[in-house]
């Protein structure tokens, strides 16, 4: 009877060995984003999370807090921190507390177009993954939110155009800081909950976003002008904490990492698109967008260079990742 049932035991333990997957509890991932319901991303993050759920055999779901119910990024990983969310998706940039390289992609005039950004990201974004995975996030993609450019409600050019407004910086936004630094102007701060509150009371009057930012916020509607000159580079993406990306089994992983890695770069190919569509949608509506002339861009580039110094001494870059970002961008063809 012993023998019997120490033979039971063992071959229950190798069962154990060989499933791993089956025995792992169910996880469920509290996802918060700024990102309103019914917009591209929150379709494809949700279709996502259901393949996930199918293929895990529901031992990992996710539940999502869309439109900023959970307040601004660095609200998000705060509430990361402490265990309240499992993750968020957010823009890249909120991490430069914890990777500094996060802000390489927003430095201004980084890239001159789309492609050339699409190009050089084909080798640095597996290095910068593998960057916010050795400070304890998992990111599971990146996706491009298009170009920001400086839109207002009353026609801007150049610098002492700017100097009479009432200028919008995201929050602890050290890249919008210095900029806004350099040109004399003393912004100011705001979540983006706040933002287009701000723009009804006249609190501010103009604000740097990109053409489907400012459709998906409703921003548009309280601005008359836009720059014609594609300032610095958005990027997003989902990080999970890294504890609890741990905790699930090697094939869930597995599922996790291919399926929302697939929903990303088809966000990020969609926004391709969506951004040509998004600036055709800003002038239907009756906006204008303001041609500069070289020598107006000149002062506008003049600063971003002084402004990627600045950074570059401030945050100390991995010098690999640093050098791959800025060796591929000039190599990229046009």
């Amino acid at each position: 009877m012993m023998k019997k049932f120490k033979y039971i035991v063992l071959i229950l333990s190798m069962l154990a060995l060989l499933s791993p997957a089956t025995y792992v509890h169910a996880v469920s991932i509290k996802i918060a984003t700024i990102s309103p319901e019914g917009t591209f991303w929150m379709k494809q993050m949700r279709a996502g999370a259901k393949e996930i759920k199918q293929k895990t055999q529901g031992r990992v779901k996710f539940k999502f807090y869309p439109g900023g119910v959970m307040g601004n990024d660095e609200n998000v990983l705060r509430k990361i921190r402490v265990g309240q969310l499992q993750g968020g998706a957010i823009t890249i940039g909120n991490l430069s507390k914890s990777v500094p390289e996060t802000t390489i992609y927003g430095l201004p005039f980084l890239f001159s177009d789309l492609d050339e950004a699409s190009e050089v990201r084909k080798q640095s974004d597996p290095m910068l993954m593998s960057l916010i995975e050795e400070k304890g996030f998992v990111s599971l993609g990146i996706a491009q939110g298009g170009f920001t450019y400086l839109m207002s409600k009353n026609q801007i050019k150049g610098f002492d155009d700017l100097r009479d407004q009432k200028s919008w910086v995201p929050e602890k936004s050290d890249i919008g800081l210095a900029v806004y630094e350099y040109i004399g102007v003393a912004p100011i701060s705001l979540p983006l909950s706040d933002v287009l509150t701000g723009l009804q009371t006249g609190m501010i009057n103009n604000i740097i976003t990109s053409p489907i930012g400012a459709l998906a916020l409703q921003w548009y509607t309280h601005v008359d002008y836009v720059v014609d000159l594609p300032l610095n580079y958005l990027t997003a993406m989902m990080v999970i904490d890294k504890k609890v990306f741990d905790k699930l089994g090697e094939e869930d992983q597995a599922v996790l990492r291919d399926v929302m890695g697939r929903v990303y770069r088809e966000i990020d190919r969609q926004n391709l698109t969506d951004n040509i569509e998004a600036r055709k949608a800003l002038i239907k509506q009756g906006v204008k967008f303001t041609v500069l002339t070289p020598e107006e861009k000149q002062e506008w580039i003049k600063a971003g260079d002084h402004v990627i110094d600045e950074m570059v001494k401030k945050y100390n870059y991995d010098k690999d990742f640093y050098e791959t970002v800025m060796s591929k961008r000039a190599k990229a063809p046009k």
